[in-house]
């Protein structure tokens, strides 16, 4: 009778227990919740550290102050330019007198075959300087065109700065070996507003995705994932008004990993949920070095958590070391300048047949 006891009292306590852990719906101790961020917060450093050393970053962001864009602005011009224009593959070949300015960039290329993408080659060392490629000096003659961007999706379609429509589906190789692939949807319209999608896929199962969309609700995002799990995102969404692009801030979501801290208008907390269920036991709050309507982890903001038994941590403390190479990378995505000096102006070239 006893041992049917004990065993009837057993069974009662893991049943009150298994009872209390369904009635906190999620909730986790201390403990646990520090090691939620703690280990998201590694994922992703490590994440940064593989992207940041690899050649498909140094590639991405390639970028030199003084250089200008293909974009133009005066509202009488008026341009299509699709792949089947531009088709074939461009070989660099270096130009060994230039004795003017505003030289096209197609007079450093020389279509080698006709090919169903547009291929450019060129070397390296000119991408990841690309305010020498217009530039000659000796030592181009000793360089292999050992990078190269497969375009297998383009169009321009510009009636004026604000009716657009650009896309852009490439791959890059670099001695012969997939380095990555860049994808570029680009819409302005003055009915539709503007829509923004710039995505980088690594080889090593990373992607960097920056997105904008407009309207009455502006919904701007950018994250980087691996295989499809999130391991950075900061999420922005803002009502419209006539003073700012990005408007009134109504809701701001980051998540590192299983963590999100979120942000809404019109209350006073911000909250902190794991895997979607909010942790009300720590206080988190937004600290905001100045008044920006894109402020972010990486610009003018920091979030402090302040854990239930008085301990506190930092974003920036969490993710230091990444901060700056996460900037870098959502400043490349949202401008891409590479494929801006390099595939656009060498498709105007073509479409204006300059030589």
């Amino acid at each position: 009778m006893k041992k049917i006891g004990r065993l009837i009292w057993v069974t009662v306590s893991l049943g009150a227990i298994l009872l209390s852990c369904t009635r906190n719906d999620g909730l986790l101790n201390n403990t646990a919740l520090k090691q939620a961020i703690n280990t998201g917060a590694s994922g992703l450093n490590s994440a940064m550290v593989n992207i940041s050393s690899s050649q498909a970053y140094s590639i991405l962001t390639a970028y030199n102050g003084n250089l200008k864009s293909a974009t133009v602005t005066d509202s009488t011009y008026k341009v299509y330019i699709p792949l089947s224009l531009i088709k074939g593959i461009y070989a660099y070949k270096p130009v060994t007198k230039v004795d003017r300015l505003g030289i096209s960039l197609i007079q450093f290329f020389t279509k080698t075959a006709d090919n169903s993408k547009m291929i450019v080659q060129m070397p390296l060392k000119k991408v990841k300087s690309p305010g020498a490629l217009r530039h000659y000096s000796p030592a181009d003659s000793s360089l292999t065109n050992n990078f190269s961007i497969a375009v297998s999706d383009y169009h321009n379609n510009y009636n004026n700065y604000w009716d657009y429509d650009y896309v852009l589906a490439s791959e890059i190789n670099v001695d012969n070996v997939l380095a990555g692939k860049l994808n570029i949807n680009s819409i302005v319209s003055p009915t539709n507003g503007i829509h923004y999608t710039s995505q980088y896929v690594f080889t090593d199962s990373y992607t960097a995705q920056y997105k904008y969309d407009s309207g009455d609700t502006t919904v701007s995002s950018f994250a980087i994932t691996s295989n499809n799990n999130t391991l950075y995102k900061e999420e922005l969404l803002t009502i419209k008004n006539d003073t700012a692009r990005f408007g009134r801030e109504h809701k701001y979501v980051l998540t590192i990993g299983d963590v999100q801290i979120i942000r809404k208008s019109g209350t006073r907390t911000v909250q902190i949920a794991v895997n979607g269920v909010v942790q009300p036991n720590a206080v988190v709050t937004i600290v905001d070095q100045a008044p920006d309507p894109e402020a972010s982890v990486c610009k003018k903001r920091d979030i402090q958590i302040t854990f239930e038994d008085g301990t506190t941590s930092t974003v920036s403390a969490l993710i230091g070391k990444s901060i700056d190479d996460i900037k870098t990378l959502f400043d490349s995505l949202h401008s891409v300048y590479f494929a801006a000096y390099v595939v656009d102006w060498i498709a105007y070239d073509i479409y204006y047949q300059r030589n």
